[in-house]
C-alpha cells in the first residue's frame, strides 16, 4: 500500500482543488472539494478527509460501490521534468453522518451535512 508521504504530501499541501471520482450506473462520476478545506481538516498518510455539502449522487454511488479515486495536482511541486507534479489517489470512501469526526467538520464548515472519509490505498503519481 502506497501512502500520503513524499511527493504526494508536498501535493496535499499545494494543491488548491481536489478532483473525486465515484462509479455509477451511468458511468464515472465528477465532483471536487478545495485542497484548502481537506489541510483544515488535517489527514494520515492513509486517510484524508473532507467536509460533505451536497454530494447526494457522490455519497449514492458510494453505498452501491466505495471504491473511489482523487486527482491531486499543482504546478508548485516539481515533477520529472519540469514544474508541476500530480497524483492519483485509490481507495475506498464513506461519507459519515454522525460522531466526533462529523462535529469536528461541522466546527470548520457549518454548511457540511458531513464528512467524505477516504480511505487510502494506492497513490501514483502523474506527470
Amino acid at each position: 500500500m502506497n501512502k500520503i508521504e513524499g511527493v504526494a504530501r508536498e501535493l496535499c499541501e499545494a494543491s488548491e482543488f481536489v478532483a473525486i471520482v465515484t462509479s455509477g450506473d451511468d458511468g464515472p462520476h465528477v465532483v471536487g472539494n478545495w485542497g484548502e478545506y481537506l489541510r483544515r481538516m488535517g489527514y494520515t498518510e492513509d486517510t484524508l478527509v473532507f467536509p460533505a455539502g451536497r454530494y447526494r449522487k457522490t455519497e449514492e454511488n458510494l453505498a452501491r460501490n466505495n471504491r473511489v479515486q482523487l486527482l491531486i495536482a499543482s504546478k508548485k511541486v516539481m515533477g520529472t521534468r519540469t514544474p508541476g507534479q500530480g497524483c492519483v489517489i485509490a481507495g475506498t470512501a464513506e461519507i459519515v453522518h454522525a460522531g466526533e469526526l462529523v462535529d469536528a467538520v461541522k466546527a470548520k464548515f457549518p454548511w457540511a451535512r458531513g464528512a467524505l472519509v477516504v480511505h487510502v490505498e494506492n497513490v501514483q503519481t502523474q506527470l
